[in-house]
């Protein structure tokens, strides 16, 4: 499995006053627009995938919606094992149900995301891996996904992967 790991885009910073509930905090628009370019790439690198799932929070979801536009992209799924403070154990074994899938994209936040991608690089949740808001990461596995399993192929800046996209001529 070929498994995209994609951190939400520049979301609003915390308001308790605007947002009681942090999981409502949505994208800024400079943050939409910012991510549509390098959701562009990211669908260059990846014509197609077989699932897209999202942490259901506000800000992954709407990350995940604007990767659903990309044409061959199938729309997210919620997939709670991506909120943010669930073990990264536990989000790979969630993982596991998609073992047999050529190719998975999953959207979510910081800290979980890291914590997941570092246990199943290293087998250590505490491993210093980080992807900026709106980048993504290629990891591959030749079996199940768990600890160690996983081989990095490449780790992209919001940057890097909009200058993957192909010209708009629109």
């Amino acid at each position: 499995m070929e498994l995209y790991v994609v951190r939400h885009a520049v979301a609003f910073k915390r308001d308790a006053q605007r947002w009681p509930d942090d999981g409502e905090r949505p994208l800024t628009p400079e943050g939409k627009a910012e991510f549509r370019r390098a959701a562009r790439g990211l669908g260059h690198l990846a014509p197609s995938v077989d699932a897209l799932l999202s942490s259901p929070l506000a800000r992954a979801w709407q990350t995940a919606e604007i990767l659903a536009g990309l044409e061959g992209w199938p729309e997210p799924k919620a997939f709670p094992a991506l909120e943010p403070e669930v073990p990264p154990e536990d989000a790979a074994l969630a993982l596991e149900d998609y073992a047999g899938a050529g190719s998975v994209v999953i959207v979510g936040h910081r800290p979980g995301l890291h914590e997941l991608t570092s246990y199943l690089l290293t087998g250590d949740a505490e491993a210093d891996v980080r992807i900026k808001k709106g980048g993504a990461l290629r990891l591959s596995f030749d079996g199940p996904t768990g600890s160690e399993t996983a081989a990095l192929r490449w780790l992209l800046t919001p940057a890097l992967l909009g200058s993957c996209a192909p010209p708009d001529y629109s």
